[in-house]
C-alpha cells in the first residue's frame, strides 16, 4: 500500500474487541504506542512522524493483553508517497481495458510497481460507516492484472501514471478508487449540503436516500491522510436538480474537506486540492443542447474556468471536444482526459510553473464599432491562441430571461482570427441583430458540440487543450 509521505503525517488505525489492552505499532524502526481502556474505544489511532523516506517498510501492530499474551499484524511492502482518492459516476468507474489504447496501458503497466492501486466495493448504507463494508481490489502493485481488472478506473490510472512520471523524484502513488455508476451529487453528499443548499424535503413526500453512497463509500475513508481528490460526475444530474448543481458540488467538497479534517484531527489541509473532469459529451447529432452545458457552467461555480475565488485549491480538465459516438455519454479518450487533468494537478498541486494546464480563458466581450463582438482570451501561457475552425459561438440579442428561456433566439456567428490581436476572436454580428444589442455570448454549448478534437479555440502552447464552454451575459 502506500502512506502519505511528508510533510504530512500519516495514520494508522485498527480495532480490538478486548479492553485494557496496549496497541504498539513498529514502522522503519520506530515504535509507537497507544492503548484502549474500555470496549467501548474498541478503535485505536496512531500519528505517525512525516516519513520522507518512501521505503519499502514493514508494519507490525501488536495488541499486548492484560495477562501479557500478544497478537500481532504485520503488513509488508508499504511506501510513502502521495494518496489520490479518485471518486464519482461511471466515467470515473470505466476500466482501463474499456478505453482506446487500454491494451498498451495494461501491457506497460509493470513498468511503474510504485504506483499502488486499491477498490472500494459499490455498497450504500443510511449512516456513516467507520468501516468499508466491501473492497473489490485490495492494495495491488501495479501490474497486468491489477491494472487489466475491471476494478480499476482509467481516468485514476492514467493521472496517477502520468503525475509518477512528471514528479522529479517519480515518487510512490497510491490510488483509491470509489465510484459508483449512475450516482447523483446528493448520494455522495453528508446531510448538510441539502440544508446549506435549501433541499430539505417535506415529510410528506417520499425520501430519497441521499448520502447513501457518501456513507458507505467515503466516509470509512475520511480517517486517512491522503493528498487529494479526483472527480468525475455529473451526467446523472442533467435532469436531476440540474440548477442546483452550483451549491450541492461547491457545498460537497467543503463538507468532504470539513469532515476530514475533523476526522484526521486537523493533520490534513482543510484546503486539500479537488480536482474534477468537466463533462464530456453525449449524443451524435449535435443538436441538443440539454442540461450537459449547464452542468458544466455549473461544475465551475459558474465562472467558466477554475481556479477561481469561489472555491479554493479546485482544479479540472475540459473534455468538450472528446467525443466519442460510439460510446455515447461514455467517451474511451481516457487517455487524453487523464493528461488534461494531470496538467492541471501538476500545476495547481505541485506548483510547476513550466506546465501548460489549460487552454485560453475568456477575459473580455466587448462591441466594437464595426459590427463585431470581440472575445478577448487571458494570454497566461501563450501570446497567441489557434483557431482551429468556425464553429460554436453564438449571440442573443434579446433580453437575458428570454436569452435563457428561448433558444430559437440564439444565432451561429462566424469567428474570424485577428492577426493583429492574436489573442482575440472577432464574432461577425448578423444583420438581424445588427441595429440591437447584443446581451449575451456563448460558446460550445451543446450537449456535443464539435467534432473530435475540433473545437474553434486551443491553446498554442499545448495543442491538446481546447478552451472551455462559456456564458456571458452583456
Amino acid at each position: 500500500m502506500v502512506l502519505q509521505r511528508s510533510p504530512q503525517k500519516s495514520i494508522v488505525w485498527g480495532y480490538s474487541d478486548a479492553q485494557n489492552v496496549s496497541i504498539i505499532l513498529t514502522i522503519n524502526m520506530k515504535i509507537y504506542q497507544t492503548k484502549i481502556f474500555s470496549s467501548n474505544e474498541n478503535i485505536w489511532s496512531i500519528t505517525l512522524d512525516p516519513e520522507s523516506n518512501e521505503g519499502p517498510f514493514e508494519l507490525v501492530a501488536t495488541q499486548i493483553f492484560s495477562n501479557r499474551s500478544k497478537k500481532s499484524i504485520s503488513l509488508r511492502d508499504i511506501l510513502f508517497g502521495d494518496v489520490w482518492l479518485c471518486s464519482g459516476q461511471s466515467n470515473m468507474e470505466m476500466s482501463v481495458q474499456k478505453i482506446f489504447n487500454g491494451s498498451i496501458e495494461i501491457a506497460n503497466a509493470g513498468k511503474y510497481p510504485k504506483i499502488r492501486l486499491f477498490t472500494v466495493e459499490k455498497r450504500q448504507s443510511m449512516q456513516p460507516e467507520d468501516e468499508l463494508l466491501g473492497i473489490t481490489l485490495n492494495w495491488s502493485i501495479a501490474s497486468v492484472e491489477s491494472v487489466g481488472s475491471i476494478y480499476t478506473s482509467a481516468v485514476c490510472w492514467i493521472y496517477g501514471r502520468m503525475i509518477h512520471i512528471e514528479l522529479d523524484d517519480h515518487r510512490p502513488i497510491g490510488l483509491i478508487h470509489t465510484s459508483l455508476d449512475e450516482s447523483s451529487i446528493e448520494l455522495w453528499s453528508p446531510p448538510e449540503v441539502f440544508k446549506d443548499c435549501h433541499m430539505l424535503i417535506k415529510n410528506d413526500e417520499v425520501k430519497l436516500n441521499n448520502s447513501i453512497i457518501y456513507n458507505a463509500m467515503i466516509y470509512p475513508l475520511t480517517r486517512m491522510i491522503i493528498k487529494g481528490v479526483i472527480w468525475y460526475q455529473g451526467e446523472a444530474n442533467v435532469n436531476y436538480n440540474r440548477d442546483k448543481y452550483q451549491c450541492t458540488f461547491r457545498k460537497m467538497i467543503q463538507y468532504w474537506r470539513f469532515t476530514w479534517q475533523q476526522r484526521t484531527n486537523s493533520l490534513i489541509d482543510s484546503k486539500f486540492p479537488f480536482g474534477f473532469v468537466q463533462l464530456s459529451t453525449g449524443e451524435s447529432t449535435g443538436k441538443i443542447i440539454g442540461g450537459f452545458p449547464w452542468i458544466r457552467w455549473h461544475q465551475t461555480f459558474d465562472i467558466g474556468f477554475t481556479p477561481n475565488n469561489a472555491t479554493e485549491n479546485v482544479f479540472m480538465a475540459t473534455t468538450i471536444d472528446l467525443r466519442d459516438d460510439q460510446g455515447g455519454i461514455h467517451p474511451r479518450t481516457k487517455l487524453d482526459v487523464g493528461y488534461r487533468l494531470s496538467r492541471s494537478g501538476l500545476a495547481i498541486v505541485y506548483k510547476q510553473t513550466n506546465v501548460v494546464y489549460q487552454g485560453p480563458i475568456p477575459n473580455e466581450v466587448v462591441r466594437d464599432s464595426f459590427d463585431r463582438m470581440n472575445v478577448t482570451y487571458l494570454s497566461t501561457f501563450s501570446s497567441s491562441i489557434e483557431l482551429r475552425n468556425s464553429n460554436g459561438f453564438e449571440i442573443c440579442c434579446e433580453n437575458q430571461q428570454i436569452c435563457i428561456l428561448n433558444e430559437t433566439n440564439w444565432l451561429s456567428v462566424t469567428p474570424i482570427y485577428d492577426p493583429f490581436s492574436p489573442i482575440t476572436v472577432k464574432l461577425l454580428i448578423p444583420t438581424i441583430c445588427q441595429s440591437k444589442s447584443i446581451h449575451a455570448v456563448r460558446y460550445l454549448w451543446r450537449e456535443t458540440p464539435c467534432l473530435f478534437k475540433q473545437a474553434a479555440v486551443y491553446s498554442t502552447a499545448d495543442s491538446n487543450l481546447p478552451a472551455p464552454p462559456f456564458i456571458r451575459f452583456l
